[in-house]
């Protein structure tokens, strides 16, 4: 499972800087190009953010269940902070365990998705959201994390039905903001930079699971 790493608030400074922009431009007395950019940069304001509706998912078919709110960030994503990676992980432990330690607010992280070993899906943070699952900020805030039931040191639990789901859902997420479907964009959590985790594991098959996302990014949702 994912883990957060504390950093500086980047929001805070982005704030800033936007309205620093805005006092230049003022100053200078160019009150259409303060405008302008007060209009580009207004969404990246703290207490701006788009509207919501409680309960609503991200994926047609995937059942809501709400992670604690210590363990993600809410933003206004792909605006303030643009997705252009997924990262794949697995729970190492069942999908009870995964959902209760996502709803832990001491457990201090957790993942967009989690798809169970019969291809059932179910997100615990809206992808407009900051989950903690990667351990590394700059990851967590460019990324939709997908928690895999089961054990890295278990072949047997990465079955079909969770790869073919798992991949339809990736598809669409990369689809949807247009992520490249290759190696670079999607990748598992030992590969993100600083952190200790290994999943998803030696057992977890790349080459199947990226021809079915290709698959599937082809074939009409």
């Amino acid at each position: 499972m994912g883990e957060r790493k504390a950093s500086k608030d980047g929001d805070r400074k982005v704030g800033r800087r936007a309205l620093l922009i805005g006092g230049t431009v003022a100053a200078a007395g160019s009150a259409v190009l303060a405008r302008d950019e007060l209009a580009r940069l207004w969404w990246r304001a703290p207490g701006v953010e788009k509207p919501r509706k409680e309960g609503e998912v991200d994926y047609a078919g995937a059942r809501w269940v709400a992670a604690s709110d210590a363990n993600w960030r809410r933003a206004d994503r792909p605006d303030d902070y643009g997705i252009d990676m997924v990262v794949v992980h697995v729970t190492q432990g069942s999908f009870d365990s995964a959902v209760k330690a996502f709803q832990d607010p001491g457990h201090r992280a957790a993942a967009h998705y989690i798809v169970r070993q019969d291809g059932h899906v179910t997100q615990m943070i809206r992808e407009l959201d900051v989950a903690y699952h990667a351990g590394n900020r700059d990851y967590n805030e460019r990324s939709v994390g997908i928690e895999h039931e089961g054990f890295v040191d278990r072949p047997q639990d990465l079955t079909d039905e969770m790869y073919e789901a798992s991949a339809r859902l990736t598809a669409r997420i990369c689809a949807r903001y247009d992520i490249p479907v290759d190696r670079e964009h999607i990748i598992g959590h030992v590969e993100v930079p600083g952190t200790d985790h290994t999943d998803p594991g030696r057992h977890w098959d790349w080459e199947k699971y990226m021809r079915l996302v290709r698959r599937a990014r082809t074939t009409p949702a």
